[in-house]
């Protein structure tokens, strides 16, 4: 019995110090260990740099099938979508804010297309997770976060999928969580990489802690 989790570097595993550690491995374990089901497996479907266009790309490029089986499916983007609206800003934009505003509008076209085709291939519910802040230290991050989580939230209510409240989990834990934490502010960005936005170890596991109330029950014999 799998999950299939699909997002961005996060779920891919950026942060974590070994492959097993991401948080889509470490809730399969969770599972088989409370059901007593060694057949229970996660399904990855992510990359680092991914946005909401490109995850919905390959979705599609992979196709229906892979979905067909699944008991739960987990949707974690957009923090790239708000990433690249950041470097257009930083090139130039005289509107910070309006950059981040029209990568907003686009984020939640290309979510709401995700998780439609996501439905049209799948019975298993859906749940779509809210971001968390890698600088909260800073009022555009603040702001632009904010902006990402209320699309996810609008776009999980108007779809039917579940919203995941994942940003709560790291607020005020974010030097514990977070592989690299500095300062908390934007200017952490433009120290040599890697970029303190990934969760650790210690992120990961919170994550899967996190979602392992919400997707344990559809494993129930």
């Amino acid at each position: 019995m799998q999950f299939m989790a699909m997002g961005d570097s996060i779920t891919y595993g950026d942060g974590a110090t070994r492959p097993w550690f991401a948080y889509p491995f470490v809730l399969a374990r969770m599972i088989r260990q409370t059901r007593h089901d060694e057949k229970i497996c996660a399904q990855v479907l992510a990359a680092p740099g991914w946005n909401s266009a490109t995850l919905y790309a390959a979705a599609q490029a992979m196709g229906p099938v892979p979905l067909h089986n699944k008991r739960a499916v987990v949707i974690w983007v957009g923090g790239d979508d708000l990433a690249y609206a950041g470097l257009a800003a930083a090139e130039g934009a005289h509107n910070p804010m309006r950059a981040v505003t029209s990568s907003l509008k686009r984020y939640g076209i290309d979510l709401a297309a995700l998780v439609r085709f996501v439905r049209s291939s799948t019975t298993a519910p859906i749940f779509l997770c809210t971001q968390y802040n890698p600088f909260p230290n800073s009022q555009l991050a603040v702001k632009g976060i904010a902006g990402l989580n209320a699309v996810t939230e609008e776009v999980a209510a108007r779809t039917g999928a579940v919203c995941v409240p994942s940003a709560g989990w790291f607020a005020g834990r974010e030097r514990a969580l977070i592989a690299g934490y500095r300062t908390g502010t934007l200017a952490d960005a433009r120290l040599p990489s890697p970029l303190p936005i990934h969760p650790n170890n210690a992120g990961h596991r919170v994550i899967a802690e996190g979602l392992y109330g919400a997707i344990a029950p559809n494993f129930r014999v």
